[in-house]
């Protein structure tokens, strides 16, 4: 069952289920965003780099984490629209092999001018098996209010 703004304040943490990050992972997000660079894709390169070892693209992490919020249900048939992705930061690489989960925090929350629909900010972190927060940032989403005992019985 959904959360609606009513059920929301700020202050509240979820956290979702933690998922692997497999090759596969990174050669289809290579293959749908044409994003080939060495850094990701050839493991000669970047075993001459700091990190030894190919990186997952940094953006697959934020799209993941958005698969990672579905499974949880909180917002499936209440989230009305994403208003944008806000002071994101990538602080530590991911790679293959990484088991990422999310938590995500309700910063604060408003009516729209109207007062038909709410907009909540929304404080998310994806954090690897060690503990390690690879991304984080704000995520805005316009949400609808609780149905009303009369809308669910039409």
């Amino acid at each position: 069952m959904p959360l609606y703004y009513d059920d929301l304040e700020p202050g509240q943490v979820f956290t979702t289920p933690a998922r692997t990050v497999t090759e596969t992972d990174l050669v289809n997000f290579a293959m749908l965003t044409g994003d080939w660079n060495q850094i990701h894709t050839d493991k000669e390169f970047a075993r001459g780099t700091m990190y030894g070892k190919p990186v997952v693209h940094g953006l697959f992490g934020l799209v993941m984490m958005t698969g990672l919020l579905e499974r949880t249900g909180l917002f499936s048939g209440s989230a009305m629209a994403m208003l944008g992705v806000d002071k994101w930061s990538f602080s530590a690489p991911t790679f293959v092999g990484d088991t990422l989960h999310a938590t995500i925090e309700i910063v604060s929350k408003r009516l729209t001018s109207q007062g038909d629909r709410g907009i909540v900010d929304r404080r998310f972190a994806l954090v690897n098996q060690d503990g390690t927060t690879v991304q984080s940032g704000h995520l805005g989403l316009m949400i609808r209010l609780a149905p009303q005992p009369s809308e669910t019985n039409a």
